[in-house]
């Protein structure tokens, strides 16, 4: 039997990943967070001081996604049947909340504030700045790249490109310490600018205006990454991809009539429920139906490693209230017509069978 996933990496393995991505990240910010607060009490510079709030915000976030990490290896229980995965992305949204909160508000505020009382400030200790942003830009770079890495790894397993898997990630985590390093390196160049235009003009308005900027790109990152968590903690389908493959193997075999609907939904990183609605073929008994289900089961994981839970139901193709909830929800009727090339193959295979039960003629799970 061949796969037609690429086996992920197990939880334990893609979670220490994460951790050690997130501890990074944990450690960059708070060291130059505390440089960037000295630097900026020193000059009184509010693009410093914003930048510094920037890091203590991010600081925060890091130890709301660490919290993310543990809780959501958490095992499946009787009142969680799931499991607990979806604390990942529930912990993940609150630390968009803390970007926008303790870092673009500070920000924003520190930026107007300085624009409104900005006039010629002394220069002299403005020079202290810089190397506090090359050294912020070293340290974030490091915890930017280990960031970018894991997303690499991880779009190229799902057979995704970079940009597509930033978009629309499987572990919100990632997302949270790429988007922040990013806003983080951005924002460095931004508080440069502008402590680089208040030394040469000896006006803090540039300052300020850098602060500002600053804030501003937080709110995007913030309002980018709890986006993510929303679709994913409403009940996210899986790649449709991997939803167009199980339902053309289970049309392949031989048990089938038809699939009648298809739903899957993320319950966690690399854990995926699926509920197939199957119409059998008319020959096969309540025994028969049984050991098909069970083997597709065993199969389906086989083939696709991120399935969690599989739920089969034997429905009949021809019913018209759930022939209406799928076409609802999809656009179109899974199901195919009455004359369908594979009600007429089951047809005949049940002829040749000659009342010896089903057969074990198994498709190859290719797509």
């Amino acid at each position: 039997m061949t796969k037609t996933e690429d086996a992920p990496p197990t939880e334990a393995a893609a979670s220490g990943e994460s951790t050690v991505t997130v501890l990074l990240a944990l450690a960059a910010n708070a060291g130059v967070g505390l440089l960037k607060l000295i630097a900026g009490l020193i000059t009184g510079s509010g693009a410093l001081l914003s930048e510094a709030a920037h890091s203590a915000g991010d600081t925060s976030t890091e130890l709301l996604l660490l919290t993310a990490l543990h809780r959501s290896e958490k095992p499946a229980d009787r009142v969680h049947p799931f499991g607990y995965g979806k604390e990942r992305y529930f912990w993940s949204l609150l630390a968009a909340v803390t970007i926008l909160v303790s870092g673009a508000a500070f920000s924003i505020y520190q930026g107007f504030h300085t624009i409104f009382s900005s006039g010629t400030e002394p220069t002299d200790k403005l020079w202290i700045n810089y190397p506090v942003l090359a050294i912020a830009a070293v340290l974030e770079g490091m915890s930017f790249r280990q960031a970018v890495g894991q997303v690499k790894g991880a779009a190229a397993r799902g057979r995704r490109s970079f940009r597509s898997y930033v978009k629309d990630p499987d572990d919100p985590t990632v997302k949270s310490v790429v988007l922040e390093d990013a806003a983080a390196l951005i924002g460095l160049a931004l508080a440069g600018a502008g402590v680089a235009l208040h030394q040469l003009t000896g006006s803090a308005f540039w300052d300020g205006l850098a602060s500002l900027s600053i804030g501003v790109l937080l709110v995007f990152a913030a309002f980018a990454l709890a986006q993510t968590c929303k679709g994913l903690l409403i009940g996210k389908q899986a790649d449709l991809r991997m939803v167009r493959a199980i339902t053309a193997w289970l049309e392949r075999q031989d048990e089938v009539l038809d699939v009648v609907d298809v739903l899957t939904m993320m319950t966690g990183v690399n854990k995926i429920l699926l509920c197939a609605r199957v119409d059998f073929v008319d020959s096969a008994s309540a025994t028969e139906i049984e050991a098909a289900c069970m083997r597709f089961d065993t199969d389906l994981r086989m083939g696709f490693p991120s399935l969690d839970e599989i739920f089969l139901q034997p429905v009949p193709r021809t019913d018209a209230e759930l022939r209406v909830r799928v076409l609802t929800r999809y656009g179109r009727v899974l199901a195919d017509e009455p004359e369908s090339e594979s009600a007429a193959r089951a047809r005949s295979l049940a002829a040749a069978r000659d009342g010896h039960g089903l057969g074990t003629t198994r498709a190859p799970l290719n797509d």
